[in-house]
């Protein structure tokens, strides 16, 4: 549902964390992820760093989402929620994929020298997922950005946090 009325410094505040997320799953989760996959032979617990900054930024976003319904305007308040809703989510896919990597680590004793070829297979079809979620959620949140930009909140949220009687609404 757009709603009018909504100040331009709010869109901009809306923004902010599917901004965040994004720079999370872009940098994060393809750059340094590719950037170590070259190192991972020699250093393998150096793939750790990828997980471990990601849950740092996605508690961040789902903390500050908490606080947003004392700090900020309902436009801005809505975009959290719905920013935190999906950084919730990723956390639990991230939890999947550590459990899959933590079974098949356990399966050798947890020596990475053991690891055998069919081990790298079985890992890749753990981290499978989340490498999708990852892209799905870069589509998402660009429309997120793009849904803030014009004073979009999705309908669900709008019958779940009723707006301030002041807005008014394009359909």
């Amino acid at each position: 549902m757009i709603f009018n009325g909504i100040p331009g410094e709010q869109h901009k505040k809306a923004r902010h964390p599917h901004e965040f997320f994004l720079i999370n799953l872009i940098t994060n989760h393809i750059l340094v992820f590719v950037g170590l996959l070259g190192m991972a032979k020699q250093e393998p617990w150096a793939l750790l760093i990828v997980p471990v900054v990601s849950i740092v930024i996605l508690t961040y976003l789902v903390w500050r989402a908490a606080l947003s319904r004392k700090r900020d305007p309902w436009f801005v308040f809505c975009h959290w929620q719905l920013c935190a809703r999906r950084s919730r989510f990723f956390i639990g896919m991230i939890a999947l994929m550590g459990l899959g990597i933590a079974a098949i680590l356990t399966s050798v004793g947890g020596n990475v020298a053991d690891l055998r070829p069919g081990h790298y297979a079985i890992g890749g079809m753990v981290m499978l997922p989340t490498l999708f979620t990852v892209l799905v959620l870069i589509i998402m949140e660009s429309d997120a950005v793009h849904k803030a930009n014009i004073g979009d909140v999705p309908d669900w949220m709008v019958k779940k946090f009723p707006p301030p009687e002041a807005l008014s609404t394009n359909g």
